[in-house]
């Protein structure tokens, strides 16, 4: 099903909309020396040094997967942030929906799930008011007993979502009250691939969330990113403080609307609407390694996410091609690899700093760099 065309130019501004803070499109300056990111007046992205961004906190969630790493936290919770914020990360990836009643939340999943005496009963969360939502899972209020807690893999089992460290889902708003400020917000405003938005719903969903950004995100550096066309180009076109990023997986997955099937669509997007940078999987970069060059010259900044990021050489191979950060799940990880690898020795002897660089960080020519652009595309296709 093909995503509907919106006319963002017939959009009005945040500052337009009646309730709105003004201040939503004040222009600012903000730096961050922890975030190493910096954002002008216009809304430009400058990493500073390279990026590493943890997935929904301190990691997704995979249930089915033996790797107790994967379910060490509940993710996309406050715990789950403030795990992560712990670490040398320079944000945190999560996504947000807008429920019934315009509350903006933080939850992947298009529908959320529970067992009520053997029946399994799903509901989409965008459906479900604030109050409906939070009675899903662990209660803040002891005395309290929250709806079971389910997920649809991709394979479509339903398993029960149980993890090591629980804690209760949460709204954007208490998301910029309880985590750590000095840590960066990547919001990847989350939509159904397989809807059509008639305009109106997007405005609405977004100028709820870009209400709790203006009113609780103060100095916090922001990111906005979506896989969603439209509302890329909409929230780039209602606020002009924060970078927006397109989402793609590069043509590893194919749809029925175009703009999401390439990274020369998504280059394409992002020239045409004004937005900062690209999200792509990094399956796709290793694919097209000749992608990056005409990204850059484009001036669009460029991150990944995917599986491979949680691969340190993988890592630090887009380090050397020029990627300016990674989105990861095993954080732990890779903010050690990235701090061995990319970092400055902190060893206070030149001579000693060189040893350990060699020690520490694979050492590639200009030769072996070519061969290893070209022999990955060849490899990931295995």
């Amino acid at each position: 099903m093909a995503l509907k065309a919106v006319h963002v130019t017939d959009v009005p501004s945040i500052d337009q909309v009646s309730g709105t803070p003004s201040r939503a499109l004040r222009a600012v300056t903000m730096s961050s020396a922890g975030a190493g990111v910096e954002f002008s007046r216009c809304s430009s992205f400058n990493a500073a040094k390279f990026l590493v961004v943890g997935h929904r906190g301190h990691g997704m969630n995979l249930l089915q997967s033996p790797d107790r790493r994967m379910t060490a936290f509940k993710e996309n919770t406050i715990l789950s942030f403030n795990s992560a914020a712990k670490l040398p990360l320079d944000f945190i990836e999560f996504d947000v929906q807008v429920t019934k009643d315009d509350c903006p939340i933080i939850f992947h999943d298009n529908f959320i799930l529970s067992n009520d005496n053997g029946t399994v009963f799903e509901r989409r969360v965008t459906e479900l008011t604030l109050n409906e939502f939070m009675c899903y899972g662990p209660q803040r209020e002891p005395e309290k007993q929250g709806k079971s807690l389910m997920r649809k893999t991709k394979d479509g089992k339903i398993l029960n979502w149980d993890v090591e460290s629980d804690d209760s889902h949460c709204t954007l708003q208490e998301a910029f009250q309880k985590v750590d400020p000095s840590l960066g917000f990547n919001i990847e405003l989350k939509f159904d691939d397989y809807i059509v938005y008639p305009q109106e719903d997007l405005v609405r969903s977004l100028q709820s969330i870009l209400k709790v950004v203006s009113d609780y995100g103060h100095s916090r550096p922001v990111i906005f990113s979506t896989f969603q066309p439209d509302a890329a180009l909409l929230v780039r076109k209602l606020q002009s403080v924060y970078p927006v990023f397109f989402l793609t997986n590069g043509g590893l997955e194919m749809y029925c609307d175009a703009r999401r099937n390439s990274l020369e669509e998504a280059a394409r997007l992002c020239l045409e609407g004004g937005l900062q940078g690209i999200v792509s999987e990094v399956k796709a970069i290793f694919k097209n390694p000749e992608a990056i060059s005409k990204i850059k010259e484009s001036k669009l900044a460029l991150l990944t996410y995917g599986k491979l990021n949680n691969v340190p050489e993988a890592v630090y191979m887009q380090h050397l091609m020029g990627i300016e950060g990674v989105i990861v799940d095993l954080v732990h990880e890779i903010t050690d690899a990235v701090s061995d690898m990319i970092k400055p020795s902190s060893l206070s002897s030149t001579a000693e700093a060189g040893v350990a660089d060699k020690e520490l960080k694979p050492q590639f020519s200009e030769r072996e760099i070519s061969f290893l652009l070209k022999l990955i595309p060849k490899l990931i296709q295995l």
